[in-house]
């Protein structure tokens, strides 16, 4: 059987694209998924993940050059690209492509911003380079999923290391060889197990994807070859990490269908499946009151991939936490609380959590949409409550506002920069097309204004 052009025809249209052949909507979608991403970056900065992150690599840093957004260090170019995409992703609250559960901006955007402080670029130039690298890593995992993820593999740290790959191919200006190159290289870096879900290696998966994907690019171009089918070939990444190979995912409509278009923004600081129960516990909470204290019993029937990702029954961590739909529906009953506060340490350890978490069970339904749940609550004297969430809030059906984006950015920013510096970053992160160059948005996370706000 012959073996189908998929690498080639996809490199050329990386190499391709300009500026203004990416419409006006699809760029107003990637400002959001840019600001999200921003709020996510500096919100994770001070988690102990980052902190350990940052005391391995550190001594090993080569010329420091790049920001890591909400703290004071700069490491060289790839280690900053690894550690904003650890930092971007630890809180569990980044951003979703829906149909493939890839968070793809951590990847992409940590690889870009760090290159700018190198290579300056404008942040019209970050964005185009940013869409195409979501763009690419999405179609990937539009190919090979839902059979890739079943087998155990985190898409998005392996279908993050193409998106970096593309990205910053089309920042420095591959030609089309060389971006096949870099595809191949990132095919062969693909990796991420879901056996490290609720661990601090969950969040090193797209910090490794942006980082290497990064080194793709730049091996490439400075001639460093590879297969020119690293995607397709018999023992390329299709046929080796996936039973499902659909390149027409890929290839067609590529450059006027955007599945970067089709971004979507988390409310709640968890695995995106439990966001339902999340959503309809805090809406029963604000319906019953002090009743809350009254409960004897849950019980949620959910989209089966639920218990299969969130069916932590005994969170140990706060990272462990946020694979809880137990502890979610906990929380969130009766702290009312979705954000990273819910999903610390201490709330996973506290008594009365705990002890609502051990009166709540789960039913795996697979004609209930992932979006959707039913909450049934029985009360120590014997009253019954049902809760239906049809569809959650941050689906696309119901999908956050810039407002909410808004609010999100601030109560993730201000507890590590202030509240001016995280004001200034919001709005410069709106205004990212407009930058002359987009290296002054990592600049406003610099040491001394990080070392003001804390004073």
């Amino acid at each position: 059987m012959p073996v189908p052009h998929v690498t080639a025809p996809l490199a050329e249209w990386i190499v391709a694209v300009k500026d203004d052949d990416i419409s006006p909507e699809v760029r107003r979608e990637g400002v959001r998924t840019f600001v999200n991403w921003v709020g996510c970056a500096v919100g994770g900065a001070t988690h102990p993940t980052v902190d350990a992150a940052i005391r391995a690599v550190d001594p090993f840093s080569g010329p420091r050059m790049a920001t890591i957004l909400g703290r004071g260090e700069q490491l060289d170019v790839l280690h900053a690209a690894l550690v904003n995409g650890i930092s971007s992703h630890v809180l569990d609250y980044d951003d979703t492509h829906l149909k493939t559960i890839i968070h793809p901006a951590g990847p992409v955007a940590s690889a870009l911003l760090a290159l700018s402080e190198a290579r300056p670029m404008s942040g019209r130039a970050l964005m185009t380079s940013m869409l195409v690298g979501i763009e690419v890593e999405c179609r990937i995992g539009n190919c090979v999923y839902p059979e890739h993820y079943d087998r155990g593999w985190h898409i998005t740290g392996t279908t993050g290391v193409f998106g970096a790959a593309a990205a910053v191919g089309h920042a420095i200006g591959l030609n089309k060889t060389q971006m096949q190159w870099a595809l191949g290289l990132a095919a062969t870096q693909s990796s991420g197990l879901r056996e490290m879900f609720g661990t601090m290696t969950k969040s090193f998966h797209p910090g490794r994807a942006a980082q290497n994907g990064a080194m793709s690019a730049l091996l490439a171009e400075a001639g460093f070859d590879s297969s020119l089918q690293g995607i397709e070939a018999p023992r390329g990444f299709a046929n080796v990490l996936s039973t499902k190979q659909d390149y027409g995912e890929i290839l067609d409509d590529l450059g006027t269908r955007w599945e970067a278009a089709l971004n979507s923004y988390k409310p709640f600081a968890c695995g995106i499946v439990i966001h339902p129960t999340i959503d309809g516990c805090q809406q029963i909470r604000s319906e019953i009151g002090d009743k809350v204290k009254d409960i004897q019993s849950v019980h949620l029937t959910t989209h089966p991939l639920v218990l299969e990702l969130t069916g932590k029954t005994a969170p140990r961590t706060g990272l462990e936490g946020k694979f809880s739909v137990y502890h979610a529906a906990a929380s969130a009953l009766l702290e009312g609380d979705g954000s990273p506060t819910a999903f610390t340490d201490d709330m996973v350890g506290r008594p009365d959590i705990v002890a609502l978490r051990d009166r709540v069970s789960a039913t795996a339904d697979p004609a209930c949409h992932e979006a959707s749940v039913d909450i049934d609550i029985v009360f120590d004297d014997g009253s019954k409550l049902h809760k239906r969430i049809e569809r959650a809030i941050g689906s696309r059906e119901r999908p956050l506002t810039d407002d909410q984006l808004n609010v999100k950015f601030l109560n993730q920013s201000e507890p590590v920069v202030g509240a001016e510096q995280s004001r200034r970053l919001l709005d410069m992160s709106w205004a990212i097309e407009s930058l002359n160059e987009a290296a002054d948005l990592a600049e406003e996370a610099a040491a001394q204004r990080i070392s003001t706000a804390a004073e």
